[in-house]
């Protein structure tokens, strides 16, 4: 497989790492563009990517880490964007970052440590000291629409042991509207394809119509997002999770007050 097809792989689990990290999908896709270009004048950086992901994480990291204070403020083009980017200064950078790497990205401790340049021993505590200080979010009511039963009452559990209320449960757009018509939730875990052929993507397109919350994308089929054609979601947890990404996806986006998928 040759470079450019190695790096074409990975690049869309890149994107949506650096915009959870950054809060912003352009700000994001800046630093990845960034990335690229560095390596593309740097024969020896751009020979390194094809040890796969972990040298393109740890390529990003290096250039994200020595430019993140550097960013404009005003680079989010509305208000929801500056909102996260205020929030984010109150959360220590390096701890967001062994978070999502060893969560969202499901790598390793060691392999985070590698990407990071520091030891897995540090990777683990700063990953735990972003829990705790991402988990002092208050509780919210959650909608949870998903059409298998069981992955359903896992989410369910997995919620309220975070000392959230789930609103309600869907299994197809018509019973998401039925809930909302009921109670507004403050936040929104939806699967893509849906019992009877419906879709989460309009579903939620329904809910946000009415009200900005946080949506997190929870899928077996995460390409369907990943395509670059649409504002992507800065929340996506592919199938099948693990409790703890799931976990960790819950806090971030109650932590950012996602109104609506970044764009």
């Amino acid at each position: 497989m040759s470079l450019g097809d190695q790096i074409a792989r990975n690049l869309p689990y890149l994107r949506r790492y650096a915009r959870a990290l950054t809060g912003s999908q352009a700000t994001g896709d800046a630093f990845v563009r960034a990335t690229l270009e560095a390596a593309l004048a740097d024969s020896e950086l751009k020979q390194s990517l094809e040890g796969g992901r972990v040298p393109l994480y740890r390529a990003f990291n290096k250039v994200w880490s020595s430019a993140y204070m550097d960013v404009p403020e005003t680079v989010g083009s509305d208000e929801h964007e500056g909102a996260a980017q205020d929030r984010l200064k109150s959360v220590t950078p390096l701890n967001r970052q062994a978070l999502l790497l060893t969560t969202l990205e499901d790598f390793s401790p060691e392999q985070a440590a590698e990407i990071m340049d520091i030891s897995a021993e540090d990777i683990e505590r700063l990953a735990q000291e972003a829990v705790s200080e991402i988990d002092r979010e208050s509780a919210t009511s959650v909608l949870i629409i998903e059409d298998e039963p069981l992955i359903s009452m896992q989410l369910e559990d997995l919620v309220t042991s975070l000392g959230h209320d789930v609103c309600g449960t869907a299994a197809t757009r018509t019973q998401a509207q039925e809930v909302v018509a009921e109670k507004t939730p403050g936040l929104v875990l939806a699967d893509i394809q849906l019992a009877d052929g419906s879709s989460g993507l309009d579903a939620v397109d329904d809910i946000l119509a009415i009200s900005s919350v946080p949506v997190i994308f929870i899928t077996a089929y995460p390409e369907r997002l990943l395509t670059g054609d649409r504002p992507e979601p800065t929340y996506l947890v592919t199938k099948p999770f693990q409790e703890q990404t799931v976990r960790a996806a819950i806090s971030q986006a109650l932590f950012f007050g996602s109104s609506r998928p970044l764009g």
